[in-house]
């Protein structure tokens, strides 16, 4: 893989990958957008009625929907073309979603201060220059606006990592590597090629918020609840350490 891979790379391998991605999405997005994302997500969105909410990377739609049901109203941005006409194609007819083919690292088409919340869901780790989309999301937010973001778990998914078993296949503990190399990684994810994912350090991202101007209000670490772990009782391993990290900053 060309270590030099950037977001264009990325955009051609998500257009490539969206339809087989899509097929595995309900109403709630994936089964870890169920289980672990959503109920964090909802919680520190709280009350959208009648706020203007930008989707930054909406992918099939799920989210804008979701959060178009609860009253705001919503933009919706991904840089997949072809993930824009499936989102269209599941959104109803009175379901209003202004979709717009962008890349969160330059949303010039938005104008700044038009939004009261971002919400950006498992898209971050998809941009080369996160440094970019954070001060895209800091200029489109109204002043005390907020930004919430979730990502894979830069200190536990790292570029090389994954569970040490046993020859009998028994999970012993999960194994992290690389977590100092910044750039871009292949992850186990796609269909002829695998999805690109940008990797940075926690330091790397606390940081660039703070630069950016960004205030840290919450940051949460998602566990599945007991009522999912009743519906889903094999990710009762995930309560060993965390997949993904949560943020909700205010500008």
């Amino acid at each position: 893989m060309n270590q030099h891979a950037g977001t264009e790379e990325a955009i051609k391998r998500w257009n490539a990958f969206a339809d087989t991605y899509s097929k595995n999405h309900s109403e709630q997005g994936d089964l870890h957008k169920e289980i672990f994302l959503n109920p964090t997500l909802f919680s520190l969105i709280g009350d959208v009625q009648n706020k203007r909410v930008l989707d930054a990377g909406c992918g099939e739609g799920y989210l804008s929907r979701l959060i178009s049901k609860s009253g705001a109203h919503v933009t919706a941005v991904d840089y997949s073309a072809r993930m824009l006409e499936i989102a269209k194609e599941r959104t109803p007819a009175n379901r209003v979603i202004d979709y717009r083919l962008g890349n969160c690292e330059e949303l010039h088409f938005l104008e700044q201060k038009s939004y009261d919340l971002i919400v950006s869901n498992m898209v971050i780790q998809d941009l080369a220059n996160y440094e970019m989309a954070f001060q895209e999301m800091y200029r489109l937010l109204v002043d005390g606006g907020r930004f919430i973001f979730s990502i894979l778990h830069p200190c536990f998914v790292t570029p090389e990592c994954g569970w040490e078993k046993k020859e009998t296949g028994e999970k012993l503990h999960w194994n992290v590597d690389r977590y100092f190399y910044e750039g871009v990684y292949e992850q186990g994810l796609g269909d002829k090629e695998k999805m690109l994912f940008f990797h940075r350090t926690l330091t790397s991202y606390i940081n660039t918020l703070i630069k950016t101007g960004f205030i840290l209000e919450s940051m949460v670490e998602p566990k599945p609840s007991p009522e999912m772990l009743k519906k889903y009782p094999s990710f009762e391993e995930d309560l060993r350490c965390p997949d993904f990290i949560v943020f909700k900053l205010k500008k």
